[in-house]
């Protein structure tokens, strides 16, 4: 029995190469970035040249790179320290509604607060309603825009090019969750007009634990730590400097590799979705074939959306992981559907039955021909639920 891992987009395993540039970090060059030593001044100057060059994949400058501990710290940021430093100016925040839950539970929390949230519709395809959007930016005291580039569960690219000319026209802040767009397609923050950008390393085979906010040159924000001012005192605490190496070797090797990777998943992709289409009459796919990145495929079969779970379960049995969503909604014990498929119009029964397929770097064409033959068998040993 092979073992085929398939869940790319909940994490990646680490990159020997990335692993080669983290040790040093964690057994010479140890220092506290932050003392005056040499050990210290040694460390700090690696972690300026690490800030750079991550700084330079996405057309920023070094000193608008703030260090977090992972997309979910740097959202938090972005949304909490956009809202308290600008509160004089308003109270009216936009979401995209097929975000990732740590932008709407921080949403949900700020609402506690006084802000007024209003979450953009999408389409069937997943694509953010930008007519909405420049209607919603009609609302007086709106301080920020928020709206993922690359959707966690379904994979859909969303016009984040479109929407930072629109916000910047408006005076507006954008900020982009591209945990899942980094390294896999070229963001160019300036171009796009984005003001801040969420960043992580474990989606790029990378370490777990690390992350970064980009955030432009005169965006107001409060922290939402206080210590010892380190990362311009926006993120107070010793930096994760062997975290950070491996960040900055992770984004090094997937800028280096993107075009011949993006055509290897590319050419996966068709493969299995050729495949599974061909097998069963029922498949269909969620979200936009033509608009998404090639290494997130989401799809159902009709009638068979109630047996989800036992799929997996079955293919788990057979060594194969996939997903049916995002793994950080797994440990939400009161979500019963796929808030992103609800969003795009799916029945309460569909949003529950999707499957996740997520290929990366390490997936080969004989892991999908593996996949297909196990998914078959599996598919057949389960009944519909309608005939």
């Amino acid at each position: 029995m092979r073992s085929v891992y398939l869940d790319n987009a909940s994490t990646t395993r680490l990159d020997t190469r990335v692993l080669d540039a983290m040790m040093p970090f964690l057994t010479e060059c140890f220092g506290n970035p932050s003392s005056l030593h040499s050990y210290g001044t040694r460390s700090k100057e690696a972690m300026d040249a690490m800030r750079s060059l991550l700084a330079g994949f996405i057309n920023a400058q070094a000193g608008e790179i703030i260090f977090t501990s992972g997309g979910t710290e740097a959202n938090n940021l972005a949304l909490k320290g956009t809202a308290f430093a600008n509160r004089h100016r308003g109270n009216h925040i936009i979401v995209s509604a097929i975000e990732h839950d740590c932008i709407l539970k921080t949403c949900a929390w700020l609402a506690t607060q006084g802000f007024r949230i209003t979450y953009l519709p999408v389409g069937e395809d997943g694509i953010v309603d930008t007519s909405s959007l420049i209607n919603e930016l009609k609302t007086p005291g709106t301080i920020l825009v928020s709206v993922m580039h690359v959707n966690n569960e379904t994979g859909t690219i969303q016009p984040i090019e479109e929407i930072g000319k629109i916000c910047a026209e408006h005076h507006v802040p954008f900020h982009t969750d591209a945990c899942q767009s980094f390294g896999k397609i070229p963001i160019d923050v300036r171009a796009s007009n984005i003001s801040m950008m969420s960043l992580n390393a474990h989606k790029i085979y990378g370490p777990k634990g690390v992350g970064c906010l980009y955030i432009k040159e005169g965006t107001q924000l409060s922290p939402l730590f206080h210590g010892g001012g380190q990362e311009q005192g926006l993120r107070s605490t010793t930096e994760n400097l062997a975290g950070i190496a491996g960040f900055a070797k992770a984004a090094e090797i997937c800028h280096n590799e993107m075009q011949s990777e993006t055509e290897r998943l590319s050419a996966i992709r068709k493969m299995l979705l050729d495949n599974v289409q061909e097998k069963f009459d029922g498949f269909y796919l969620n979200g936009d074939e033509n608009r998404g990145i090639p290494n997130i495929i989401n799809f159902a079969i009709s009638g068979l959306e109630g047996e989800t779970m036992r799929l997996l379960l079955h293919l788990d049995e057979r060594g194969i992981a996939v997903s049916a969503g995002s793994a950080c909604s797994n440990n939400d014990t009161t979500k019963s559907a796929s808030h992103v498929l609800s969003a795009m119009g799916r029945g309460q029964f569909e949003a529950r039955g999707a499957v996740r397929v997520s290929p990366g770097r390490f997936t080969t064409t004989e892991d999908i021909l593996y996949f297909i033959q196990e998914f078959t068998a599996s598919i057949h040993k389960l009944n519909p639920i309608f005939s």
